[in-house]
């Protein structure tokens, strides 16, 4: 993560997230680095569908395509990107070893990340199956398909 930052800085790009599955376990990854704050403009962890809402994620994409579906994390990372008018927003949502009795679904373990870009309009996109035995270890899987994600993006070895 700190390389990540660090080009962040150097490239003079913002950075925002919006998660639900993995409960600000990214922004504290980001919040670990030094100088942090000069990329992180914003995060939301948004637990529920409500708040995915109130944050501008369309009821129609949540109701057509359910909200563990990549169309989700992909308007969730642009509406933070726009929200916060951030270079780059990271939408990430799906299940973890937890049956949602308010969103059914057949896709236990499933997690989809976005990573939308505001410079190019393209998202990154990556459905991830997680197969660690704890949520913590989940979680931590997650951020580390992140991580690849961003370092591939910003072309860091």
């Amino acid at each position: 993560m700190e390389k990540i930052i660090n080009k962040l800085i150097e490239n003079n790009k913002t950075i925002s997230t919006m998660e639900s599955c993995t409960g600000g376990c990214l922004v504290n990854e980001i919040t670990n680095i030094h100088n942090s704050s000069k990329v992180l403009k914003f995060s939301a962890i948004t637990y529920s569908n409500e708040f995915k809402e109130k944050m501008g994620v369309s009821n129609n994409t949540i109701d057509n395509y359910g909200v563990y579906s990549i169309e989700t994390a992909k308007e969730m990372s642009k509406v933070i990107s726009n929200y916060a008018n951030s270079d780059y927003g990271i939408g990430i949502t799906g299940t973890l070893n937890d049956i949602d009795p308010e969103n059914i679904t057949t896709n236990d373990n499933l997690v989809y990340i976005s990573i939308y870009s505001k410079d190019t309009n393209n998202y990154y996109t990556k459905v991830l199956v997680v197969n660690k035995d704890t949520r913590q270890n989940q979680k931590y899987q997650v951020i580390t398909e992140v991580k690849k994600i961003l370092l591939n993006l910003l072309q860091i070895n």
